[in-house]
């Protein structure tokens, strides 16, 4: 494809660095995975090492870049480059870019007791007003508040206006530009605690009810926008105009083309994470979701609401590896559908407890209404069926909060690849279940945003018509499916 506009689209993720090379079709012309350590350590507190991170990316884009020119490409044709990251994971640093800590990552558990603390003085309500988030160590907020309460260091340097906090995104961008900018994107901003969904700014009474009004913070902008440029020190002839960065949930969402109200994305690996864009509007949940930025470009932003479900594919890993129902996850498919139905057996998978839209932490997972005539084929299609139901809880959960009816279900994941779950979700849902056939769906969307700041694509309706070859699944017209979702609901409920 010679004279093409290519695309750099580096995703910064929690085990490792994912970099592609895209066209102006949305198709791969160079992959490159880089593993990163992450450090697990005592009193569930996780934390990774930020110039690891940077040089992390560094590999992973030389190599990206290596194999691009080895297929007989040009680095040259390189326009744009985008950034998707894992979310709420942070970083603090002094203004030459020498960190002060560790990154905290997002698994992080260390500011439990300051969330409790935080809830006792009766600030969940006007938190959930301001940023649309839950108290919950999940989000950056709390985790910088117990660094500035027990390392003297990192309070001296807020105190004193010298330190400069920024989710992976913000910390990438500062050290590819040698410190010159310091920006954000709403996406990554939305996940701090300390952003107002309504100004799309800083807010400064939540920042002084944390104590942390000193605290230097970068500049709100857009997702598709023109943050800077870089040569990814030395690695590429001429810089590349950095112009795209998003969280990587809202990148999948935008990469598999959730551009619509009504539109949701279900990312199904171990746990689920579940995206609706709920429009223009900020619209709060009454039923434990969190409202978001989907996305945004330098004329729209969209909102979402987002529910997650805490255990998904770890269910079949349970079956596989702790009581041999199967030796394989590839043959739940065959076991599934060789029995009629579940037999009335339904597992409530709460092995960590249940997440939307129930936050209910305490409970147990079950395995309910077994009879003689239940065989393990009928407890691997419980397991199953247990991930379309719990979606099914959450986006009915959505409709409610919102009255926005759900058009239609994006997946992606691991698990998107079982017919059978895919198929049953589309019936239960009643709605097209629609999958791009692409895993690294967070490239993707910061390669789209970062193309359309630079002119790759034309405008939204442009990308709708990229990645024609997606499989759509509609639903069929099997009534069974509605009297085994009561039988589900009863179960769920009656724990």
């Amino acid at each position: 494809m010679a004279g093409s506009s290519y695309i750099l689209a580096i995703d910064q993720g929690t085990s490792g660095t994912k970099t592609l090379i895209f066209d102006e079709l949305g198709k791969v012309h160079a992959r490159s995975t880089e593993p990163l350590k992450t450090h697990y350590l005592d009193n569930g507190f996780v934390e990774q090492v930020p110039e690891v991170i940077f040089q992390n990316v560094l590999s992973s884009v030389k190599k990206c870049i290596a194999s691009f020119v080895k297929a007989g490409n040009a680095a040259s044709e390189i326009v744009s480059c985008g950034i998707s990251n894992q979310r709420e994971t942070f970083i603090v640093w002094d203004e030459k870019g020498e960190p002060l800590y560790n990154a905290v990552v997002w698994q992080c558990k260390r500011s439990v007791e300051i969330c409790s603390r935080l809830k006792e003085q009766g600030l969940e309500q006007v938190i959930k007003q301001k940023t649309g988030l839950l108290i919950d160590p999940y989000f950056s907020g709390t985790k910088l508040v117990w660094l500035y309460e027990n390392v003297d260091s990192i309070k001296k340097s807020i105190d004193t206006g010298e330190a400069y906090f920024g989710t992976v995104d913000t910390w990438l961008l500062y050290k590819l530009t040698n410190g010159k900018i310091y920006c954000t994107d709403y996406t990554n901003a939305s996940r701090t605690l300390f952003f107002n969904l309504s100004t799309l700014s800083w807010d400064k009474e939540l920042l002084t009810t944390f104590g942390l009004s000193k605290l230097n913070l970068p500049l709100c902008k857009p997702s598709s926008h023109l943050f800077g440029e870089t040569n990814f020190v030395g690695i590429t002839d001429k810089s590349i105009p950095i112009s795209g960065m998003i969280g990587d949930s809202h990148a999948a969402a935008f990469g598999e083309g959730c551009f619509q109200t009504g539109t949701a994305k279900a990312t199904m690996g171990t746990g689920c994470s579940i995206l609706m864009n709920i429009g223009e509007k900020i619209q709060y949940s009454n039923n434990g979701m969190v409202t978001t930025i989907c996305w945004s470009t330098e004329n729209a932003v969209q909102y979402a609401l987002e529910g997650v479900i805490v255990t998904c594919g770890a269910t079949i890993e349970w079956l596989k590896n702790e009581l041999g129902l199967l030796s394989d996850s590839a043959e739940t498919l065959a076991m599934a559908t060789s029995v009629q139905d579940n037999a009335g057996v339904y597992l409530i998978p709460a092995f960590s407890g249940l997440g939307a839209p129930y936050w209910d932490m305490n409970r147990r997972a079950s395995i309910n209404g077994l009879t003689f005539r239940v065989n393990k084929k009928h407890i691997v299609r419980a397991a199953l069926e247990s991930i379309p139901y719990q979606i099914k809880d959450v986006i009915q959960s959505m409709e409610v909060d919102t009255k926005i009816l759900l058009q239609q279900l994006m997946i992606d994941g691991g698990i998107s690849t079982n017919n059978f779950i895919t198929q049953f979700l589309a019936d239960l849902l009643k709605k097209p279940v629609v999958n791009i056939g692409i895993p690294e769906v967070s490239a993707l969307g910061a390669a789209y945003l970062a193309g359309l700041q630079q002119k790759v694509f034309k405008d939204i309706e442009h990308l709708s018509e990229l990645n024609s070859e997606k499989k759509i699944l509609n639903p069929s017209h099997d009534d069974r499916i509605k009297t085994w979702y009561r039988g589900w609901q009863q179960y769920v409920h009656s724990g």
